[in-house]
């Protein structure tokens, strides 16, 4: 998007927004990950005996609002007829269908619910040169919905913040608030009080709101990153410590930020196999599409030991399985999720059904979580542990009842349209997280937790070097740029993906000027 000397940023947005939300402009570069926060709260309100639509705050009685609602909808002989339906809310925000009976009914208060503020930070971070300009986007129209930031400048300089919209709702007040809830929900919050309502910050434009002196952020010198986990170890060597327990406070993280934590680490000393020490655009590109799988190297020597002192293992319905080619497939695996990687589908089969019937991986590690070595413990996988042996038989034994080869390959097990896929899930801790379709592969059946629903997982992907020159960049939007499945780009950047090559970045009007299949449009009036 370019409007001289106003705009020039380049990059990906969500469907329906007219702006750049992920991408760089010639000074600066940022990305966004889900940020688990308290983004909204339940209240549970105490209902006026006999008026199932009146509820009372410090004693007084309050009158929920009713708006009727006419709905269109398609009837079973196919012609379209209105409905109506009465919607209610609260001082607290719109009254659930869910849990409402004649004593406590439950209102949904949403940070985001009048949030179009992101509109205006995101145009303002798109013409942000540098990370100053980025902080001064934010901090104006703290308006960023549900994500982290991660962004770096020319210079080399690193910035991270959560600056999403967070409800004001101190330590206190959640021990004090939290109320005890019959219906599976999550926190829900003692609505008969103004004790509990969402206080604010000085610095918050919006009421209710953590304003952005409170903000987990970091700047760095060397690096900053997140993987969908908390701020915690943004950088180990800075750990973010002394958040509200409305933010994501998770201190242990999932393999797949501790294995990208160790990327980083690993490149920055050069010990990653990838040459010398440091980041350039090739380097970055080979580590974001390695297609490491992180529970593999903590645990699949521990596998293949156990397996081969016992040959024979015990699957759950009582069959005994030979499991010495499975054991040779494992030996032999390279320990990736590429689309070739032989191997790799049968240790996905395992660890997924052995998360599935033990729970939690520290409960089959061998080495337990330990503070002081974050990014490699829990580790290890306990082969005397007989949900761990069954796992494996369990796993062989599905295979065979298949009519699959214990070599089956990942892009035989999972694709889109027709296209094979590397990558896995972030429980075995891959950082290109792809998960398939059960039915896409060759019977992807055998994983017991596959998606039901096409794909999921990378989307559009992007490794930029920001230079005194200018930005070059290499991108994939990795399930093609058209819906339509009979256009040419409905999985023409699929099959790019498949095979670790990536789109070249045209970004100065040199670079657009020079594409031989340059169209411009001129729009007057």
């Amino acid at each position: 998007m370019t409007i001289p000397g106003t705009m020039d940023v380049s990059g990906a947005g969500l469907y329906g927004t007219p702006l750049v939300e992920i991408g760089h402009t010639q000074g600066l570069a940022w990305t966004h990950t889900t940020a688990y926060d308290q983004h909204a709260s339940l209240y549970q309100l105490k209902l006026v005996p006999g008026d199932p639509t009146a509820y009372t705050v410090d004693g007084k009685t309050e009158q929920m609002n009713r708006q009727t609602v006419p709905v269109t909808v398609l009837g079973a002989d196919g012609k379209p007829s209105t409905i109506t339906q009465t919607l209610y809310t609260s001082r607290y925000g719109p009254i659930i269908s869910y849990g409402w009976t004649g004593t406590t009914a439950y209102a949904a208060l949403d940070a985001n619910a009048d949030n179009l503020r992101s509109m205006n930070e995101w145009l303002a971070m798109d013409q942000s040169q540098n990370l100053d300009q980025l902080r001064a986007a934010q901090t104006t129209y703290q308006g960023m919905p549900w994500t982290h930031t991660i962004a770096t400048e020319t210079d080399g300089k690193t910035y991270f913040a959560d600056s999403s919209v967070v409800p004001h709702l101190t330590d206190d007040q959640l021990k004090q608030c939290t109320m005890p809830s019959p219906h599976d929900l999550p926190t829900v919050l003692d609505g008969s009080t103004t004790a509990c309502a969402w206080g604010s910050d000085p610095d918050s434009i919006e009421p209710g709101l953590y304003g952005p002196s409170h903000w987990p952020t970091l700047s760095r010198t060397d690096y900053v990153a997140n993987s969908n986990n908390g701020p915690y170890l943004t950088n180990p060597a800075a750990p973010i410590t002394g958040l509200p327990g409305v933010y994501n406070t998770d201190t242990q993280l999932a393999q797949r930020p501790q294995l990208g934590l160790t990327m980083i680490a690993q490149r920055i000393g050069g010990t990653d196999g990838l040459g010398a020490p440091g980041f350039t655009l090739p380097t970055l590109q080979a580590a974001m599409l390695g297609n490491r799988n992180y529970s593999a190297e903590l645990g699949r020597t521990d596998v293949v030991a156990m397996c081969q002192a016992h040959p024979a293992l015990t699957a759950t319905d009582g069959t005994s399985v030979d499991v010495r080619a499975a054991c040779e497939t494992l030996a032999a695996w390279n320990a990736r999720d590429d689309a070739d990687s032989e191997g790799a589908p049968l240790w996905t089969a395992f660890y997924q059904d052995l998360a599935r019937t033990a729970g939690r991986y520290e409960s089959w590690a061998t080495v337990p979580y330990d503070p002081a070595q974050p990014l490699t413990t829990p580790r290890g996988v306990n082969g005397s542990s007989a949900s761990v042996q069954k796992a494996l038989a369990d796993a062989v034994e599905s295979f065979t009842a298949k009519k699959l080869p214990l070599d089956t390959t990942v892009g035989a097990m999972q694709k889109w349209a027709g296209v094979p896929l590397p990558g896995c899930t972030n429980l075995e801790g891959c950082f290109d997280i792809v998960q398939a379709d059960a039915g896409s592969g060759a019977s992807g059946a055998v994983y017991p937790t596959s998606a039901d629903d096409g794909a999921d997982g990378s989307s559009f992907i992007a490794a930029t070097e920001l230079t005194p020159q200018g930005p070059r960049t290499r991108t994939l939007l990795t399930y093609g740029e058209s819906v339509n499945q009979s256009s040419p780009h409905y999985s023409d950047q699929t099959a790019l993906f498949s095979k670790k090559q990536w789109v070249t970045e045209r970004f100065t009007e040199a670079e657009i000027k020079a594409d031989p299949t340059l169209q411009t449009t001129t729009l007057r009036g």
